[in-house]
């Protein structure tokens, strides 16, 4: 069984790195006073926890393992969208549409 503390950095980092795309992308949104609705919200259920953002369901959380999906329909995983676990949150840029895995220093060639 994962911690609630585990789900919490997910939504913070997603939170934190959706706000700053969407304050660069769509800054007059911010300015109006309307970023009240740019929030995440955290649903615990028995087998799995959702992590919904903006009023719209975005990720889910296997409660067993720490895996996280996207939504396929609201309260259903996609398991053909998989975005690591909350071990790996670092590895991944929540800040899009989906997450995406960011790239590794250690595959970075430098070059003198």
């Amino acid at each position: 069984m994962i911690a609630a503390g585990a789900i919490q950095v997910l939504a913070d980092r997603l939170e934190r790195e959706q706000r700053a795309r969407i304050q660069r992308e769509f800054s007059r949104l911010i300015a109006e006073g309307q970023d009240d609705a740019y929030r995440v919200a955290v649903h615990a259920g028995p087998k799995y926890t959702r992590v919904d953002f903006g009023g719209s369901g975005k990720y889910m959380v296997v409660n067993a393992t720490g895996e996280i999906f996207g939504i396929k329909a609201y309260g259903v995983i996609h398991r053909g969208h998989a975005y690591g676990t909350l071990e790996t949150i670092d590895a991944w840029d929540w800040s899009g549409y989906a997450a995406v895995k960011r790239a590794s220093r250690a595959a970075e060639v430098v070059t003198p």
